[in-house]
């Protein structure tokens, strides 16, 4: 008999029992890191998380039948002024973070996924989905960017569940003139003067980069297909990327229901504040490696608490976690077990 579980799927705000569409063919994807500067030990909650969660669709349905893709957004605003900042290229500064992302994700004992695409290797696909979307009006091109029009994507506030007036209060929207509607996004930007060559790519409208949003929809469609099982990622991702992908992917793939379990973990604080690099209040998993602290320590206090709720971040806590280890391999010494010598012919039938 096989094992259920249930999710908390965000999109329908309820425990359900996970069934995915092919028990043969389980389909995951997990929004990964933008790879412009260190991760901090929030941003490796949502990965530690969902390897739990990738752990045990394999240990239910087996590994063979499980395909997990988490992506690396390596085309970004932050990562152009970063490089700019420390004098470096590009590639130098995407290269260089993501392997301290690898680096990070081994010492908290992560697996890797099935497959880890970045952004610019699969701007053709973007600019496929994009072209789709002008075609069939949900897209419109504007003083040389590509908008997604926001008002024709039917059912646009059903993950956030909220009105679209309230999504955007406290939201920094781009604003332009040329926009329809001020809540519309970018699905493409135009190369700006002096910027480099390494992070604008030839399109229909000209050189330029692709929007944040359409990133993801492209690497899950090129992986996963117009539909799959689970969406993961942190509940701030929930408006405006989980919305915007969600918007975009079934208005470009008409049969398309996109992901059919919405996943997101809680924040980690520090103090009762979101962990963000903005704040200045984090801690890289550099800076544990560097005190000597054992990865499995921090893993175990990343999963201390319910994934969706936050989890507060303070030495006691990193300590605590250590001693509840420490009991639990204490225990395992001590477990008195008794050699006893079984029947042969129970052992020939392991």
């Amino acid at each position: 008999m096989q094992i259920q579980f249930h999710l908390y799927n965000t999109l329908s705000r309820t425990k359900e029992v996970f069934n995915p569409q092919d028990q043969a063919n389980v389909k995951m994807y997990v929004c990964g890191p933008t790879v412009y500067d260190n991760p901090h030990i929030g941003n490796s909650r949502s990965v530690v998380v969902y390897d739990l969660l990738y752990r045990i669709v394999i240990k239910i349905f087996g590994s063979r039948a499980v395909k997990y893709v988490r992506n690396i957004t390596d085309v970004d605003d932050k990562i152009i002024d970063r490089a700019e900042l420390l004098g470096i290229t590009i590639n130098e500064l995407t290269d260089k973070v993501t392997q301290e992302f690898h680096t990070n994700m081994a010492y908290l004992g992560c697996m890797l996924p099935s497959i880890e695409p970045k952004a610019t290797e699969h701007i053709d696909v973007m600019i496929e989905i994009i072209e789709r979307l002008i075609t069939k009006d949900h897209a419109y091109i504007a003083d040389n960017h590509v908008y997604f029009d926001v008002l024709s994507a039917p059912n646009y506030t059903e993950l956030s569940n909220r009105n679209l007036e309230e999504m955007f209060e406290g939201v920094r929207v781009e604003n332009s003139k040329t926009k329809k509607n001020p809540q519309d996004f970018v699905l493409w930007k135009p190369a700006k003067q002096n910027e480099s060559a390494n992070m604008n790519f030839e399109s229909p409208w000209g050189l330029g980069r692709p929007g944040w949003h359409i990133e993801c929809s492209a690497m899950s469609y090129k992986y996963l297909g117009e539909n799959f099982d689970i969406h993961g990622g942190g509940a701030d991702l929930i408006f405006p990327h989980h919305t915007n992908e969600i918007a975009q992917s079934r208005c470009a793939f008409l049969s398309s229901t996109y992901a059919k379990y919405w996943i997101h973990n809680g924040f980690l604080t520090v103090n009762g504040k979101k962990m963000s690099k903005s704040l200045g209040n984090f801690i890289t998993v550099r800076d544990l490696m560097d005190k000597q602290i054992q990865g499995e320590v921090v893993r175990l206090f990343l999963l201390s608490s319910h994934y969706r709720r936050p989890l507060d971040y303070n030495d006691k806590a990193i300590e605590d976690a250590k001693k509840t280890l420490d009991y639990w391999y204490r225990a395992i010494e001590n477990i008195n077990v008794q050699k006893i010598d079984l029947p042969h012919s129970f052992m020939q039938s392991l």
